[in-house]
């Protein structure tokens, strides 16, 4: 049967637009394929291909290709010679590896999908696909993603549910069009403050992970629909705590001291600070006190203020309050803080 839809398909020679060769059993990738010039669409899905074969690369008007459930063990190089290719299916085979040259010609890639795979690691040069739409990895084995991927400026839809990460880059800030993604099923322990950035975000789903507090301004997200069960939430359950010493290192007084001067403009600490990367460096590292507002770099007490979620998200069963991260500068500090302003202990 596969034979003759062959056949047929090199009878029409550069004419021939599609070739659907689903659930044919085949073992290996047809090399008469190169023929077909002026093909559009070929569906290989269900068979079992170990590899994709050279000849590939006269496809260049091909626009989708379907090896979806058959045997890689690789997404090849080979790929990069299909420069017309806008919807690239991988999902259920034994792919292991990114080639990173695979990347060079799918500047026309809106969709990626690589679900059901076994993959560990992207290469840094998926950041090149920068027409890519929907990037789509549910089920792999991947422990992080390049903050590379974060250059996908287009990108609209991330799916990267039961895999094994346990953070996200801050760079995902840069993801302004993103407006779905999914992480269930991970091990991530918090969120960066980047994704409160992302203003086109609608759909976000982190269940089944190890988040217990988000970052400030989360719940000034957009978001239609947001998923969290699962997760080790911080409750509101007040209990006494004994009171920290309030010790700053001479470093962190210094440090104080300069940034709040910087946040004044003082003329002859702004011009000073570029000769010492030192102290930029600590200095990038600072943070601005929930309470008074004035820098610093090492915190005195990470705090949790607990807000109802946004009426118009659509949300997880029973989340009645939001956890947010505040951090505290000072013991006088948090001795003024209003009444929904919680310190966090260990119980």
């Amino acid at each position: 049967m596969a034979e003759r839809l062959l056949v047929g398909a090199l009878k029409g020679g550069k004419n021939t637009k599609i070739v659907t060769l689903n659930g044919k059993k085949i073992t290996k990738m047809p090399s008469a394929l190169e023929k077909l010039s002026g093909l559009k669409i070929l569906a290989l899905q269900n068979n079992l291909i170990p590899k994709v074969c050279p000849e590939i690369s006269a496809l260049t008007q091909l626009t989708t290709l379907n090896l979806g459930n058959n045997l890689l063990e690789e997404v090849p190089e080979e790929l990069k010679y299909l420069t017309s290719l806008k919807k690239l299916h991988l999902f259920r085979n034994r792919i292991r590896r990114f080639v990173p040259e695979a990347c060079d010609g799918l500047q026309n890639l809106v969709l990626l999908n690589l679900n059901n795979n076994l993959l560990t690691s992207l290469p840094q040069e998926i950041g090149r696909l920068r027409s890519l739409l929907y990037l789509t990895m549910n089920y792999n084995q991947l422990a992080s993603i390049p903050k590379e991927l974060c250059l996908l400026e287009n990108l609209s839809e991330l799916h990267l549910n039961y895999n094994q990460l346990i953070c996200i880059p801050g760079e995902i800030k840069f993801l302004k069009k993103l407006q779905k993604l999914l992480l269930a099923r991970n091990n991530i322990e918090g969120l960066p403050e980047g994704i409160c950035d992302l203003t086109s975000l609608r759909i976000l789903d982190i269940a089944g992970n190890i988040v217990q507090i988000f970052p400030p301004q989360f719940q000034n997200l957009k978001l239609k629909e947001f998923y969290c069960e699962g997760n080790p939430l911080l409750l509101r359950q007040p209990v006494h705590a004994v009171i920290q010493d309030e010790v700053w290192s001479l470093q962190e007084i210094a440090s104080r001291f300069v940034m709040n001067q910087l946040a004044e403009n003082n003329p002859l600490l702004m011009q000073a600070v570029e000769h010492y990367p030192q102290i930029k460096d600590i200095i990038s590292r600072g943070k601005e006190c929930a309470i008074c507002g004035k820098s610093f770099v090492t915190t005195w007490l990470e705090c949790v203020e607990f807000v109802p979620p946004s009426k118009n998200w659509k949300i997880s069963r029973n989340l009645q309050l939001i956890p947010l991260q505040k951090l505290i500068c000072s013991y006088k500090c948090f001795n003024h803080r209003g009444p929904d302003l919680f310190g966090i202990a260990q119980v």
